[in-house]
């Protein structure tokens, strides 16, 4: 609950858009949450933004579905990934951010205030839009593996794998994400198996190079997952399949995703510059996208970092970046006021 919600709000509250179409508008608008929305959120508040988020499908996002996090600062002892995201939401919401459940299903980007759609009905015009969307990771698809998520299955090794420190662990792909996962595991974990169906890697040289020359990281050349093996307290293997058909088990307790991930960012596709995979590109050293007062922090324009520390910080230059532009914009919008009232 928001103890501080500015008083400003109310009337925010009172225009807010019902079935019958009327447009709501607010000054910063955040799709998406996570660290970097949340951030963002904060440092916007904190300006007297009065900013509205959506939290999206997965309020939180990805540390929502992590366990212990270890690696962020001013956590000595860690803390679970829900409640951290919990801890964010609520000093957020202590300056005044208006958060709400929903998700941005439509933008349209052409003028400003931009117009985004929530949950193909409702339409919130914003001066300063600000995306955090994140990236999704990809999945096999697979019940077991579902099931052991955040227990012995993930798809950030940088993230977990100091959990499996001394231990065996299998690295699913053969790109250079799966290498440079499976070469960061090596230098923790007893034993990296890397399990690539095909029989080369798509890895670059250099990282095909790293990797055959690691004594710990096995390739177990064409070879796909069926199922990941466990039981009350995590994962204990992973069953595979050759082509030929021949099936056989490998004994592991962490089970590591490398296929890719796919940023959120489809309802921005043919108004802002993306890369081939859907990362929003961003002006380097800032958060500007291509449109001017459209922000782009997260893992949504970060394809090699991906931490939630990088995150949170890539939110907190959205948020600066947005008060600068709206400063500029109402300026600029006064002088030509002024301008015009001296001409007539």
């Amino acid at each position: 609950m928001a103890l501080f919600k500015k008083m400003d709000n109310i009337e925010d509250d009172q225009n807010q858009v019902d079935v019958n179409g009327e447009v709501e508008h607010v000054k910063v608008l955040i799709v998406g949450s996570g660290p970097a929305g949340y951030t963002a959120a904060i440092y916007a508040a904190r300006a007297n933004l009065n900013p509205v988020m959506y939290e999206g499908m997965e309020p939180g996002g990805q540390l929502t579905t992590t366990t212990d996090v270890e690696n962020y600062p001013g956590y000595p002892e860690g803390i679970q990934g829900p409640k951290m995201m919990e801890e964010f939401k609520q000093q957020a919401e202590r300056f005044g951010t208006d958060v709400r459940f929903g998700m941005a299903t439509a933008a349209d980007l052409s003028q400003r205030p931009y117009t985004v759609t929530i949950d193909d009905k409702k339409k919130v015009q914003a001066d300063a839009l600000i995306i955090a969307t994140g990236a999704s990771a990809k999945y096999l698809g697979l019940e077991s593996e579902e099931k052991f998520r955040g227990m012995g299955v993930s798809a950030c090794a940088t993230c977990d794998g100091f959990f499996y420190k001394g231990q065996d662990v299998a690295v699913v792909g053969g790109g250079d994400s799966a290498a440079e996962e499976a070469l960061y595991l090596a230098g923790i974990c007893k034993k990296v198996y890397m399990i690539h169906r095909r029989d080369e890697l798509r890895a670059s040289k250099i990282m095909q190079e790293r990797v055959f020359r690691t004594d710990n990281i096995e390739v177990l050349w064409n070879s796909q997952t069926e199922e990941v093996l466990g039981d009350q307290d995590g994962v204990t293997g992973v069953r595979l399949k050759k082509r030929d058909g021949e099936e056989y088990e490998i004994s592991v307790s962490g089970f590591f995703l490398a296929i890719g991930h796919k940023p959120n960012s489809d309802i921005f596709k043919g108004q802002l510059d993306m890369d081939d995979t859907g990362y929003i590109n961003t002006e380097p050293g800032s958060t500007h996208t291509n449109v001017e007062g459209v922000f782009a922090c997260g893992d949504v324009q970060d394809s090699i970092y991906r931490q939630a520390v990088t995150a949170a910080g890539s939110g907190c230059q959205a948020a600066l970046d947005s008060e600068r532009y709206l400063s500029r914009k109402e300026f600029e919008e006064a002088k030509a006021a002024e301008k015009e009232q001296a001409e007539k």
